[in-house]
């Protein structure tokens, strides 16, 4: 049965005017800036994205949206789906092919190329209206299979998705990360403009570095604004994991974890280990609910799962693992320039393997540290967050679990109750 495209846009629009007014008051109650903050406020104010300006506008097209829309099938717009990500596997093999000509590596003329390129481009935005909205649908269905509606689900039993899943494939903004020299952990945040050259990049991280901290320049792969952030240049699996992860961080901003994950954010109470399992909750869900999805609507048979170690058979996880391992240790003894030399080493072997990262510092290990699913992570939150999934009764019942765990210790008194009721 088609869902009401009108309805529920009407209801997202909604949620949008919520995030916008949200956001102003946040934006308000802001304390006046001590020395680091106004210095740092000072370097990047010229590079900031406008969170406010775009949620205004998102809710303008919502709203227009919402008289325009039709019935959304999500079985068969599936075809509407693959052909808009059939289309952007065209575009990256022709940028690879325009590449190895411009560079000398092939023969042959770029331009018919190009020509090309950009009839795919309005092709491809054609269609994105429509993928979205049967993305979105086909994400909400899987939710409410699973039993998952909306944050107040533990107290009152409405079946009805909120916040409403709702996401817009762009080009996502960057972000800076900044970490303390003497200790891995994200000291502060800034979301900055979405089209930051490189050069633009480095002049910020090297001017920041002056204010005696390590700083980092991340493109994102997507933001839980709402509607949230999803980089439209990711294949289909990683569009659907990501806009599921979006969406669990929304309802999580409702529950203790996600909660205090947003006053982390907004520098109103700052712990890393609420952001770490907050954005590793995220991360687990996001990947399980996508599978799903993915294994329902899009499965081929003899799809398989890339094998990460590529042709070369270098372990590049172990090797940020062990990296991480020595680079904590420097940093625990108080070597500071030991550490960083070190890490800068690490960077040119690992460049030699084809595993290139533009820097490598604490403000990497900060950011990507917050993942503690990843393979490459040294945390064992990673582990005992994987512990209470597996002793979980379902993705529901894991999702409730984790959402009123705000510490460490939290987490260890879950996973100790678990053990005691398994006697």
């Amino acid at each position: 049965m088609g869902v009401s495209l009108r309805e529920n846009r009407f209801y997202k629009s909604i949620a949008v005017l919520l995030c916008v007014l949200a956001t102003g008051v946040s934006a308000a109650g802001c304390a006046p800036a001590r020395s680091f903050e106004g210095e740092l406020e000072r370097i990047v104010k010229p590079y900031e994205f406008n969170l406010v300006g775009w949620e205004f506008n998102s809710i303008f097209n919502e709203v227009e949206d919402t008289f325009s829309g039709e019935p959304v099938d999500k079985d068969n717009g599936a075809v509407t789906v693959k052909e808009y990500f059939n289309i952007f596997d065209r575009i990256i093999r022709l940028e690879t092919e325009i590449a190895s000509i411009k560079s000398g590596e092939k023969t042959g003329e770029a331009v018919p190329l190009e020509d090309e390129i950009s009839r795919l481009q309005v092709r491809r935005l054609a269609l994105q209206k429509s993928a979205e909205p049967v993305l979105e649908g086909q994400i909400k269905d899987t939710l409410s299979g699973l039993g998952i509606y909306n944050p107040t689900d533990v107290y009152v039993n409405l079946s009805v998705t909120f916040p409403p899943v709702n996401f817009e494939l762009a080009d996502p903004p960057y972000l800076l990360v900044i970490s303390p020299r003497e200790k891995i952990e994200t000291l502060r945040t800034v979301m900055l403009e979405t089209d930051l050259s490189r050069e633009a990049s480095e002049k910020l991280e090297t001017t920041v570095d002056k204010l005696g901290v390590s700083s980092l320049t991340v493109k994102l792969g997507g933001v839980a604004t709402y509607p949230s952030f999803v980089s439209n240049r990711g294949d289909l699996r990683f569009v659907i994991d990501t806009a599921a992860h979006e969406w669990i961080h929304q309802y999580l901003t409702f529950r203790p974890l996600g909660f205090r994950y947003f006053l982390s954010l907004q520098g109103i109470a700052r712990d890393y280990d609420v952001t770490a399992i907050d954005e590793t909750l995220a991360s687990m869900m996001g990947k399980e609910i996508g599978g799903m999805v993915y294994d329902r609507y899009y499965r081929t048979p003899g799809d398989t799962v890339p094998d990460a170690n590529g042709e070369t058979g270098f372990d590049s996880n172990k090797e940020m693992r062990e990296i991480r391992k020595t680079v904590d240790v420097l940093l625990a003894g108080g070597k500071v320039s030991q550490a960083g030399a070190f890490m800068e080493e690490k960077r040119q072997y690992l460049a030699t393997k084809g595993y290139y990262l533009r820097k490598l510092n604490q403000a990497y290990f900060a950011f990507y540290g917050s993942y503690t699913d990843s393979p490459t992570s040294v945390d064992p939150l990673g582990a005992e967050m994987r512990e209470l999934r597996n002793n979980s009764r379902s993705i529901k019942d894991f999702l409730d679990r984790a959402s009123f765990i705000t510490s460490r210790a939290d987490l260890k008194e879950n996973l100790k109750q678990i053990a005691e009721q398994a006697k």
